[in-house]
């Protein structure tokens, strides 16, 4: 832990995917700030909890959750606040970046993608969106990705839900700003989390890769965990609207 933020102490945050890959190290970026997590999972994450619990003396609050059945997540998230209080920080992290070519689509595989990449996304904000403004704001942080800016081939409906992310930051920003409720999002690049190791890095591709970034070292999950905590605390509370590329400098905004 780099920075210490300590508005985020006691604060009530919800991470969608926090049981795993970036999702398990931001819900222990909170723990270490004194947050109080809530996350939702597909699979058991009682062993990962006991490990926090364990390390940080602060113990997250796991529901299994499919994010794509919308009634089941909304609940999650009323638990969550019933918990904890209402959300100060969503964090919308959980994501498919499954592979596949445009030929091959058909409508129900269309529907799962953009279920768990942008639908859910979508009705976690509208979720949180009256608890934050009952308590005078929050901070809302959704997760793209690099992919849709470089225009990657070989997942065609999640770059197009990235894309759609960013928008919806975007719109939701502007509505919500009155009541000070803050919508950002990252964007991160190549990050080499377990799975990603198991079923797609290999020495060329990633050799490739990282001839395209600036900085010569590789992503791990850890390295996206400052910039969201930056985002969620009071440090950028004038931040809104934006979308923060953490990528080694592949892409370049502005």
């Amino acid at each position: 832990m780099t920075a210490t933020y300590q508005d985020l102490r006691g604060k009530s945050v919800f991470i969608t995917g926090g049981g795993s890959g970036i999702g398990a190290f931001l819900t222990e970026g909170f723990l270490a700030q004194g947050a109080q997590v809530a996350f939702v999972q597909r699979s058991d994450s009682s062993a990962f909890c006991d490990e926090m619990e364990a390390k940080h003396g602060n113990r997250p609050l796991f529901i299994q959750c499919d994010i794509t059945d919308i009634a089941a997540l909304k609940a999650a998230i009323a638990q969550s606040a019933e918990a904890h209080g209402d959300i100060d920080v969503l964090v919308n992290n959980a994501a498919n970046d499954k592979r596949h070519e445009a030929g091959e689509v058909d409508e129900e595989f269309y529907d799962w993608m953009m279920a768990i990449n942008l639908k859910a996304y979508f009705f976690a904000c509208q979720a949180v969106a009256e608890g934050m403004k009952a308590k005078g704001g929050g901070s809302i942080i959704n997760f793209s990705s690099i992919s849709y800016m470089m225009g990657n081939a070989g997942y065609p409906l999640y770059t197009t839900a990235n894309s759609g992310i960013n928008g919806m930051t975007r719109s939701l920003a502007r509505e919500f700003g009155p009541d000070k409720i803050r919508v950002n999002a990252i964007a991160p690049g190549w990050v080499l989390t377990d799975k990603q190791k198991e079923m797609w890095v290999t020495p060329e591709a990633l050799e490739a890769h990282l001839a395209r970034q600036c900085l010569k070292d590789t992503l791990a999950p850890e390295d996206i965990v400052g910039a969201t905590l930056f985002l969620a605390s009071e440090s950028s509370k004038m931040m809104t609207g934006q979308a923060m590329v953490v990528d080694g400098g592949v892409v370049v905004t502005g």
